[in-house]
């Protein structure tokens, strides 16, 4: 009785963060996703600019992501940003470690592709055509679109450009400022998973009443 106690505490504890794949990625409720590896917090709906009614088709400017980005309120948080990309090389290549290309995971973009969706780039780390490549798992977000979406990071040589990160074939772009592209909102740090709401902690609560009683009625016998 005592193991089945200290049990459904800990459930209580648990309650409203779920692991969705492997160590990684944790649903918090509210439509956010953390990161536990980047240490972020990401929107669920990767389209929110579009379903939330901010922009038509969601695709926007450099400029206008970044301010999308900038002016968001969202679970109560006001410091969200676009996604950022790691590394100034111009420099296309397939081998991992250049800012421009395939199967680059360096980016938080790049990362969540890769390692935390496992989807796979049109290119390998050989330059070979990969089968299977594009954006074939999405779970547990919604809207993500086949598309390059906008990165935060601007490239020091390059007034004029931004990085960006291809959904639909994982590939890391060079973009031009103009370009209307999609935006992806994210957020440093963790949201703290939130309490159980009232219906379900009197649910748990009178189970653990009931267990209680249950063992006087035993010891009364």
């Amino acid at each position: 009785m005592k193991k089945l106690l200290v049990f459904l505490c800990a459930m209580l504890l648990l309650l409203g963060t779920a692991e969705i794949t492997g160590a990684a990625l944790y649903e918090i409720g509210v439509g956010l996703i953390y990161d536990d590896y980047l240490e972020i917090t990401w929107l669920q709906d990767a389209n929110y600019a579009q379903t939330s009614g901010y922009d038509t088709d969601g695709q926007m400017n450099w400029s206008d992501a970044v301010d999308w980005a900038d002016q968001l309120v969202y679970g109560g948080y006001d410091d969200w940003r676009l996604p950022t990309t790691v590394g100034e090389t111009y420099e296309y290549g397939y081998d991992g470690t250049t800012t421009t290309g395939y199967n680059i995971t360096s980016s938080e973009m790049g990362y969540m592709y890769y390692e935390n969706l496992h989807n796979l780039g049109y290119l390998s780390t050989g330059g070979n055509t990969q089968q299977g490549w594009g954006l074939t798992n999405t779970n547990p977000f919604l809207n993500l679109q086949r598309g390059v979406y906008w990165s935060g990071t601007e490239p020091a040589a390059d007034p004029d450009g931004a990085w960006g990160f291809g959904f639909h074939d994982g590939c890391q772009y060079r973009g031009m400022r103009g370009d209307d592209l999609y935006a992806w909102a994210v957020r440093p740090g963790d949201i703290s998973a939130p309490v159980p709401e009232p219906a379900t902690m009197l649910l748990l609560g009178s189970g653990l009443i009931g267990l209680a009683g249950l063992r006087r009625k035993f010891r009364k016998r």
